[in-house]
């Protein structure tokens, strides 16, 4: 188990502004709703830095390229939805976390290198949502190549 710097992590209750995209490319559709609207809500700049997640939602489909995207953005409580943009709280859970960085293609190789550590864990696999947590600079490019993997585990 000594492979992967995996870290455990309490992650707390979030208030975040969602967006969705669906089709052969879904995440740059849902940056791109997601990242316009922060903008024009001056939402990227100021002292507090928002934190941004996403995840697959619905999963590829064998036989399929389309699937679905939904990104998440840290808002504080004082945002309201507006138009596609909608504001969930999520309530948080236990993580098994592990980087990755490099190429979006070895992205899936990651996640079951995180899979087989929590499978030879003392974890159990948890049914609370699984998330990518994105680093990157939203202006003036919203590239991310490193990511955070957030399995949800339970003890």
């Amino acid at each position: 188990m000594n492979d992967l710097e995996v870290r455990i992590v309490q992650l707390e209750p979030l208030h975040v502004a969602s967006a969705h995209g669906f089709g052969k490319e879904p995440e740059t559709i849902a940056w791109n709703k997601l990242l316009a609207w922060a903008k024009e809500k001056s939402l990227l700049q100021g002292p507090r830095k928002p934190r941004f997640f996403g995840f697959n939602n619905p999963n590829p489909s064998p036989g399929s390229p389309h699937y679905g995207y939904e990104v998440w953005m840290t808002v504080g409580p004082e945002v309201a939805e507006e138009g596609e943009i909608k504001i969930k709280t999520f309530g948080g859970g236990l993580y098994a976390v592990m980087r990755h960085g490099g190429v979006d293609d070895q992205i899936p190789v990651s996640w079951q290198k995180l899979h087989a550590w929590v499978e030879r864990s003392p974890y159990s696999p948890a049914r609370h949502q699984w998330l990518e947590e994105h680093f990157f600079d939203p202006l003036p490019d919203p590239v991310s190549t490193t990511l955070d993997l957030y399995m949800p585990i339970r003890k």
